[in-house]
């Protein structure tokens, strides 16, 4: 933000150029309005946002410490909430970003109502929630220059001036890379250049892409999973590729998910020239029986391997089935060839968080891509408690050690909580992501629904107490009263909402004639 007093300079030669009739124009105004909208447009933020993951991407490979992390949003106001917090707390946005969830765009952002993850969902919903999120992000960088304008003013003295003018100068934005979900591409590999173009130019840099059938696209932690054929996979990864370049977005990055683990299921059979090829290696997941030409039944299809006949098991549903106990070998093979192909980083779908298990899989991958990397979703369809209780008692078990105390499918309950189990589990799930990327590849850590589950959780809570015995108290004491306490911003709601940043634009338009909001009657005055 050095630039600030360079503008003032500007604007002020421009004023003397145009003369009279640019008398009421005070050049500090417009060079602070320009300091509060340093982003004017989405590809901006898209080349801004690209360069820090690709510094943030080199500087894991060179210390798996660095990892990367995101929660997901569904409103530009939960975005910028997160931002700001993240700000506060930290002093910095240094590698923390956001995650835009197609789970979370179809369940609450949809014209048809709740959906499930199943690409129904208005496809330009998505592009929509980027742009919305960066306005947000780009109005919370406008209220804390205008404070600080706003305390430069007041200063009586040059030291403080000073100090303040320090803070302008060095100002760090609110504005993060957004890693954001196209789903399966939402049609052929036309329709996901068309749809990606959108994104790039609503601000994203980063964009999700998975391998499932479009038409038939679940959510990764559902049954009846399909996934195409890998040619059909690597025409989107190229037609995203070919967005981010037409768009002069040169270091735009696609994340190439997996959903092979937990799909069983594909609706084609491969093209295959020769042996050994892309088409040939997916086929040979299929689930199969051997029969000679005489055996063939109406209808039936086959393919031919070794110089033999075999027919894929087909379904009611006219899909085919792979082998069971194939899904990493598919995600391996899904991996390399994806990194092979474009893709910058990486996305495996698991039904649990299991280091050991991502981690087999990653070390596949790197014999053949030493640099694979990760891109993990910390979802909220884990049962997280559960799930790692049972890690600690297989192991304890595996040890020798007594667990005749514990009964491993009841581990949940709240009886086991102040256990030792129970306290070595919640460690392992504290340090879960800083383990998994040193030992694992993963670059970037998310929660894809936090914002889902908090809404609920703190709305059930604010409407037991108000609804209940406690009435206004419940409010009072359970929100306003933490707001105060623990300095969040939007305590003031009508300056996040932009009330202030409103006032200063009255002054610097209409001078002493502004009719301004934050007189003394306005009641934000007492959270002062």
């Amino acid at each position: 933000m050095a630039q600030y007093q360079d503008d003032i300079k500007a604007v002020a030669g421009l004023k003397e150029n145009h003369g009279s009739a640019w008398n009421a124009i005070n050049p500090e105004y417009a060079a602070r309005m320009r300091a509060q909208n340093k982003f004017k447009t989405g590809l901006d933020i898209a080349k801004y946002t690209a360069k820090i993951m690709r510094a943030d991407m080199a500087a894991y490979d060179a210390d798996p410490a660095k990892y990367t992390q995101s929660l997901g949003c569904w409103h530009g106001f939960i975005g910028q909430q997160k931002l700001i917090s993240i700000k506060k707390h930290f002093k910095s946005t240094e590698r923390r970003y956001l995650y835009l969830s197609g789970w979370m765009v179809a369940a609450l952002r949809s014209e048809f109502g709740p959906l499930p993850d199943q690409s129904m969902h208005e496809k330009t919903s998505v592009s929509a929630l980027i742009r919305e999120l960066y306005t947000f992000l780009r109005q919370a960088d406008a209220r804390e220059l205008g404070g600080l304008f706003r305390e430069l003013d007041a200063a009586k003295d040059a030291a403080a001036r000073a100090a303040i003018q320090e803070k302008i100068d060095n100002h760090v934005t609110h504005v993060v890379p957004i890693i954001a979900d196209i789903d399966a591409g939402f049609g052929n590999a036309e329709a996901t250049y068309l749809l990606a173009k959108q994104f790039i130019e609503a601000g994203a840099c980063c964009i999700q892409i998975e391998n499932q059938v479009s038409d038939e696209k679940q959510c990764g932690h559902q049954d009846g999973k399909v996934t195409v054929p890998h040619e059909d996979f690597l025409a989107k990864i190229r037609a995203i590729r070919y967005a981010f370049l037409e768009l002069g977005v040169d270091d735009g990055i696609i994340v190439a998910r997996t959903d092979s683990l937990g799909a069983g299921l594909t609706k084609q059979i491969a093209v295959t020239n020769e042996p050994g090829d892309l088409g040939d290696q997916y086929n040979s997941f299929l689930d199969c029986e051997e029969l000679s030409a005489d055996q063939l039944g109406n209808g039936d299809v086959v393919i031919k391997r070794d110089g033999k006949l075999l027919r894929p098991k087909r379904l009611p549903s006219n899909l085919f089935q792979f082998r069971a106990g194939t899904g990493e070998a598919r995600c391996v093979l899904d991996c390399i060839t994806s990194l092979q192909n474009g893709a910058d980083l990486l996305w495996i779908e698991t039904e649990k968080p299991h280091i050991g298990q991502i981690g087999g899989m990653v070390s596949e991958i790197r014999k053949v891509i030493p640099n694979a990397k990760l891109v993990y979703n910390n979802s909220p369809s884990f049962n997280w408690t559960l799930n790692f209780r049972q890690q600690v008692y297989d192991a304890m078990k595996e040890a020798g050690k007594d667990v005749s105390a514990y009964e491993r499918g009841q581990l949940m309950s709240a009886e086991y909580d102040d256990t030792e189990l129970a306290k070595q589990a919640d460690e392992k799930i504290r340090t879960f992501q800083a383990d998994a990327s040193r030992e694992a590849g993963i670059f970037h850590h998310l929660i894809t629904l936090p914002t889902y589950h908090t809404a609920a959780l703190s709305t059930d809570n604010l409407a037991k107490e108000y609804f209940g015995d406690q009435g206004m108290l419940g409010y009072v004491a359970g929100v306003q009263r933490k707001e105060i306490r623990q300095g969040i911003a939007c305590v003031k709601h009508q300056n996040m909402s932009g009330s202030d940043i409103g006032d200063d634009h009255k002054e610097y338009f209409s001078g002493e004639a502004a009719l301004k909001a934050a007189g003394k009657d306005n009641t934000m005055n007492q959270f002062h």
